[in-house]
């Protein structure tokens, strides 16, 4: 957090003198101010510059990098490669590498013939740098140059939080393939292997049905999938343990048509039947999922014991023995849609629980089906 709040202050300082020093160098557009018109050349800069410093990037951020600096030309280079520059009187490729290598290795800004070289700067290590070229170079130009980079960097340093953030969320999504419950796997093979004499079209029904949900929970999945998907997920789970605990189990599952497509972070409702299986016996499971505008409703409910409402925080902070924890699924919604998405859980002693979440209809940008 302290690391985004230096960067939010380092771009408000940037820009501020940008806004200043484009008054020097060229007449703001008519009808806006100065001001203005550096943060609408910034903001056209920062989506490129929030996927990392490549070649792609640097190509679509360049033109309006110069366009912030007002210089002739403009290079944007890596470690070790000139990546796109822009301008009149622009440096060839050795020669930029050439001026960039003394801040490549120093991490400062260098003055070079007829130009300024400033690094940009990820976590403390120098991924690159700018080299700035105009007829005259001044103290205003280099200052700005200066900001510049530095607010390049911060959008740079905001791009390795976010592959962080993916990275963490793909690194969980396998983590959480990998707790499928192994009682689970075993009471639903012997409850298969129970059926292979008496009744062997059961049998085989009920192992294609597990080899369905074996494939679709181990398979190896992008962090997003459908509710249609989730919820075929769900209904082969429930079959198999419909065919263990027979009539002593009983569910519904009510689907509002409309949001079949939504996309969900996977494997985020089976653990909730789950629980609601392991709780509720003997009863009845009940998922119920509506559509409520920008946002789908879904809310597993059973009719079981219950619990304290005091012991909800601790299952919550808790994963599940021996499967996939509701802290799992809660923890994940809150760190892809925000904090106001966590799991809503709803119980007493007694009045058995009824699990609520709300997804949007919309798919975040850091994910992918």
């Amino acid at each position: 957090m302290a690391r985004v709040f230096v960067t939010v202050w380092l771009l408000v300082c940037a820009l501020c003198g940008l806004s200043g020093f484009w008054v020097s160098r060229r007449r703001p557009p008519a009808g806006g101010p100065a001001a203005f018109a550096t943060l609408r050349v910034a903001g056209r800069a920062a989506p490129s510059l929030r996927t990392g410093l490549s070649r792609e990037s640097a190509r679509k951020a360049v033109r309006h990098l110069r366009c912030l600096l007002g210089t002739a030309s403009l290079v944007v280079t890596s470690t070790d490669q000139v990546l796109a520059g822009a301008g009149e009187r622009r440096p060839g490729d050795a020669q930029a590498l050439a001026g960039a290598r003394a801040v490549l290795a120093s991490g400062r800004t260098h003055l070079v013939d007829g130009g300024v070289v400033v690094p940009l700067v990820v976590a403390g290590r120098v991924v690159g740098a700018l080299v700035a070229s105009d007829a005259e170079v001044t103290a205003p130009l280099v200052r700005t140059v200066i900001e510049v980079g530095r607010w390049v960097s911060g959008q740079l340093e905001l791009a390795e939080l976010d592959q962080s953030r993916r990275r963490a969320v793909a690194a969980e999504t396998r983590a959480l393939r990998a707790q499928i419950s192994p009682h689970f796997v075993y009471n639903s093979l012997t409850t298969i292997a129970s059926f292979v004499r008496t009744d062997p079209e059961r049998a085989r029904e009920l192992l294609v049905d597990f080899a369905d949900f074996a494939r679709y929970s181990l398979r190896r999945a992008r962090d997003f999938t459908t509710l249609a998907d989730e919820l075929t997920c769900v209904d082969r789970y429930l079959l198999l343990e419909r065919a263990r605990f027979g009539d002593r189990l009983r569910f519904s599952v009510q689907v509002a048509p409309e949001v079949l497509a939504v996309p969900v972070p996977f494997l985020c409702l089976q653990p909730l039947v789950e629980n609601a299986i392991k709780h509720g016996m003997p009863g009845e499971v009940r998922v119920v999922i509506r559509d409520a505008g920008p946002e789908a409703h879904i809310s597993i409910e059973d009719d079981g014991v219950g619990m304290e409402p005091g012991r909800v925080q601790a299952v919550l902070a808790e994963d599940h023995e021996g499967g996939i924890g509701l802290s799992n699924v809660d923890s994940r919604l809150r760190q892809i849609y925000g904090q106001a998405y966590g799991l809503v859980v709803e119980t007493a002693p007694g009045k058995g629980t009824r699990i609520r979440l709300r997804v949007p209809k919309y798919r975040p940008a850091h994910g992918s089906l």
